[in-house]
C-alpha cells in the first residue's frame, strides 16, 4: 500500500517597494523611483493646479424674441435650461478645455431671476506619469442680444420669399378653417410678418426653404394649385452671386364646405358615375361630394379639378330656412348620414300660402318634424352655369329635386350667452386704414358661422385645436348668469368639456382688482 504526497510547490515572495527617497515638500517617505517630481501623492493634488489656464467665467448670449442661444461663431441654437444643447453650448464656450480629457459636466441649480447658469465640470490629466482628477464650477452670465433673423423681422422690406394665398369666394370661411389648421400644427412659426389682404393672406418668410416648406403643408391640408415667380434683386458680376425675391402663389378651390356643385357630365361618369348635382360635405385633401339621393359619395382630386376647373352652383349665402313638415327615413345609411324622405315648406311661407316640398335628404338621422334645416331652392331659381344648362338638357333632368337640404339649423345664440370654449387666432398685420362698416360685420358674420359649424360637425372640430375658455371677463360672466330664462333646448349644441383642451401657456393668477399676475 503506497502512500501519495503531495509534490512540493516553490514560493517567492513578491519584492515589496522601499523608500528611496523623502518629499521634498512635506518629507514623507516615497519610492523615487516611480514619483512625479519627487512629490507624494497628497502633495501633488494639493499643490498641482490641472485646471489653470481654463476661463471661470463666460456669457452666454440669448435673443429674446426667439429665445435661441448663440453657438460661436455665428450659429443660432433652440435649447431649453439645463438641456443637453445647452451644456454643449457652454462647453463650447470655454477656452482650454480642449487640452484636457473631459470626463463630467452637470448643471448646478441656480435662481429662474438671477440670470446666472453655474456648470460643474470633472476634468482629468496627466502630470509627469501620474493621472490627476480635478471638479471645478464655472459661472455664465445670460446676455441678450438680437440674432439676425429677428433683426430683420422688424424692418420693412427685408423677406425674402413670400406665400400668397388666394381663394376666389365672397366669404372668409376656408381662410378661418385654414387658419385653424396652421395654429395647431405650428406651420407659421418661420414666417416674420404675416399680412391680410382683401382675398386672402400673405406670408413673408426670411428663407427660401421656410417658404417651401410652408407650401407642402398647405397642399397637404387643402387642395390648391400653386404658380411660382422670382424677382433680381441684385448680382454680382465679379463672383457671379445673385440675389432673388420668391413669390408663391397659392389658389385654393373656390368650392367651400355645404356648396351646391353641378358637376361636368363626363367628369361625374369618370369619378363613380354619381348624379352630376351633389353636396360638398367636406373640404380636405381634395373635394368631398355626396349625392343627397342616393348618398353615393364621389372624391375629385386636386389634379383632376384643376384640369378642368369649375364653379359651384350656389353657395352658403343663398341657404334658406325650412321647416320640416314630415320625415320618413328609408333605412340605408352611411356612416353619420341617414337617407329618408322628408316634406319641408319654406319658413317665410309659414301662414302666407300652403306650399310644400318633398325631397330626399341625407339628415334623416338629425331632422324631426318641427325642426328648422337650410336648404338650396332649386326649383324657380335661375343660375348661371353652363354646367347646370347641359344638366337640365341631358337624361338627369328628372333627377334634379326641388329642393337640397344641408344642415340643421338651431336657434341663434343669444346675447350675452358666452360659449365655454374658444379658439386661437394669428397675430396679424393690421392696415393703416381702417376697415369699412359692412366688411367688418361680414367678417364677424363669417367668423361667428364658422364658429356655429364647428359646435354642429364633430369631424370638423376634431382636426381643430379648442380650447377651454377660462379667462373670461367679469361682465360676459354676469350677462351669461342673467339668461337663466332661455331653456336649454333652445340653444345650438354645446361642445362636451372633455374634448375641450387646457392652454397652459395662457394661465395667469388674478388677483381682486383683475390685474394679471404673470
Amino acid at each position: 500500500m503506497s502512500m501519495e504526497v503531495d509534490q512540493p510547490i516553490s514560493f517567492q515572495p513578491g519584492v515589496g517597494k522601499t523608500a528611496t527617497i523623502l518629499c521634498c515638500n512635506c518629507g514623507a517617505p516615497i519610492d523615487g523611483t516611480v514619483s512625479a517630481g519627487a512629490l507624494c501623492g497628497d502633495c501633488i493634488k494639493a499643490t498641482i493646479d490641472i485646471t489653470q489656464g481654463i476661463q471661470r467665467e463666460g456669457t452666454l448670449h440669448q435673443c429674446r424674441d426667439c429665445d435661441r442661444w448663440l453657438s460661436p461663431p455665428n450659429q443660432w441654437l433652440v435649447a431649453q435650461m439645463e438641456s443637453q444643447a445647452l451644456l454643449a453650448i457652454c462647453l463650447r464656450k470655454l477656452r482650454g478645455i480642449n487640452k484636457v480629457r473631459l470626463t463630467d459636466a452637470s448643471f448646478i441649480w441656480t435662481e429662474p431671476h438671477s440670470r446666472r447658469i453655474k456648470v460643474k465640470i470633472t476634468i482629468q490629466s496627466e502630470f509627469e506619469g501620474a493621472i490627476l482628477q480635478q471638479t471645478f464650477d464655472v459661472e455664465f452670465v445670460q446676455a441678450s442680444q438680437q440674432c439676425p433673423e429677428c433683426a430683420k423681422s422688424y424692418t420693412h422690406n427685408t423677406w425674402r420669399a413670400v406665400v400668397q394665398v388666394r381663394q376666389k369666394v365672397p366669404h372668409k370661411r376656408t381662410f378661418l378653417f385654414l387658419e385653424q389648421l396652421i395654429l395647431k400644427h405650428q406651420a407659421h412659426n418661420n414666417a416674420i410678418n404675416i399680412k391680410e389682404s382683401s382675398e386672402g393672406i400673405d406670408f413673408f418668410f426670411a428663407q427660401r426653404n421656410s417658404a417651401e416648406k410652408f407650401v407642402d403643408f398647405l397642399k397637404s391640408v387643402v387642395p390648391c394649385n400653386m404658380k411660382k415667380s422670382s424677382e433680381l434683386i441684385s448680382k454680382d458680376i465679379h463672383t457671379s452671386t445673385s440675389q432673388y425675391k420668391f413669390t408663391f402663389s397659392i389658389e385654393l378651390v373656390p368650392i367651400c364646405k355645404d356648396d351646391l356643385v353641378a358637376l361636368p357630365i363626363k367628369l361625374a361618369k369618370s369619378i363613380g358615375n354619381v348624379n352630376p348635382l351633389t353636396l360638398c360635405y367636406r373640404i380636405g385633401t381634395s373635394v368631398n361630394l355626396i349625392d343627397v339621393t342616393t348618398l353615393q359619395t364621389a372624391d375629385v382630386s386636386t389634379e383632376i379639378y384643376w384640369r378642368a376647373p369649375f364653379r359651384p352652383l350656389a353657395d352658403v349665402q343663398e341657404l334658406v330656412e325650412f321647416v320640416v313638415l314630415d320625415i320618413e327615413p328609408l333605412g340605408p345609411s352611411k356612416g353619420r348620414f341617414a337617407l329618408a324622405e322628408a316634406t319641408v315648406a319654406r319658413a317665410s311661407d309659414m301662414g302666407a300660402n300652403d306650399a310644400t316640398f318633398y325631397t330626399r335628404t341625407h339628415l334623416g338621422g338629425v331632422l324631426h318634424p318641427g325642426d328648422s334645416v337650410m336648404g338650396y331652392l332649386i326649383t324657380g331659381t335661375n343660375y348661371n352655369n353652363p354646367h347646370f344648362d347641359a344638366l337640365e338638357e341631358s337624361k338627369y333632368a328628372s333627377t334634379i329635386p326641388d329642393v337640397v337640404l344641408v344642415k340643421k339649423h338651431y336657434p341663434r345664440r343669444k346675447k350675452g350667452k358666452s360659449r365655454n370654449w374658444r379658439l386661437k387666432r394669428m397675430a396679424k398685420e393690421e392696415s393703416e386704414m381702417a376697415p369699412r362698416k359692412q366688411d367688418q360685420a361680414r367678417m364677424e358674420q363669417d367668423f361667428e358661422m364658422f364658429l356655429r359649424d364647428v359646435e354642429e360637425d364633430t369631424e370638423l372640430r376634431a382636426g381643430l385645436a379648442v380650447y377651454k375658455a377660462q379667462q373670461q371677463a367679469k361682465a360676459d360672466k354676469a350677462a351669461a348668469d342673467a339668461m337663466e330664462e332661455s331653456d336649454d333646448d333652445e340653444e345650438g349644441p354645446v361642445i362636451p368639456m372633455e374634448q375641450l383642451l387646457d392652454e397652459f401657456e395662457d394661465l395667469t393668477m388674478a388677483d381682486e382688482d383683475g390685474v394679471e399676475v404673470k
